[in-house]
């Protein structure tokens, strides 16, 4: 397995998302948060340039967006990578979440926690509508795996 891969900081998606609605708890003002979603992305994992190609992208982005999976073990891994800071941020939380999760895992889990966390919301309308494609993707993938 690459290092570009995630590898999960929580036992389930529930607790990686019940842990990123309390980090950003810590912020009362939205840029504060953002910066904080910027500062995730960051924290990727270097992603191949070998990758960032058809097959890997995501379209309805606004920004360019490159994501990848790899099966071990019953569970799926994921990368992602961006050319945007916000959406890089974006990606690692959602990584946070899904990667290294079973595909029913990941489609046992409602992407309504974006909208719970607010994060929908306060996003222009064209980043909300690229979040959406990517919590697409990563459910086609978990899709595939879950049927194959």
């Amino acid at each position: 397995m690459t290092d570009a891969f995630v590898q999960p900081t929580e036992p389930s998606a529930a607790e990686a998302i019940a842990a990123i609605a309390e980090e950003l708890s810590f912020f009362e003002d939205w840029m504060d948060r953002y910066r904080q979603i910027i500062d995730w992305g960051r924290s990727l994992p270097p992603y191949p340039e070998a990758w960032r190609d058809k097959a890997h992208k995501v379209e309805g982005c606004q920004s360019q967006v490159w994501l990848a999976a790899e099966e071990r073990d019953g569970r799926l891994f994921l990368a992602g990578a961006s050319d945007a800071a916000i959406v890089s941020g974006l990606i690692a939380l959602l990584l946070r979440v899904y990667s290294g999760r079973t595909a029913a895992e990941i489609l046992d889990t409602d992407p309504g926690f974006l909208k719970d966390l607010d994060l929908i919301g306060n996003l222009s309308g064209t980043r909300a509508n690229g979040v959406v494609s990517m919590v697409g993707r990563i459910r086609e993938i978990a899709g595939r795996a879950a049927a194959a």
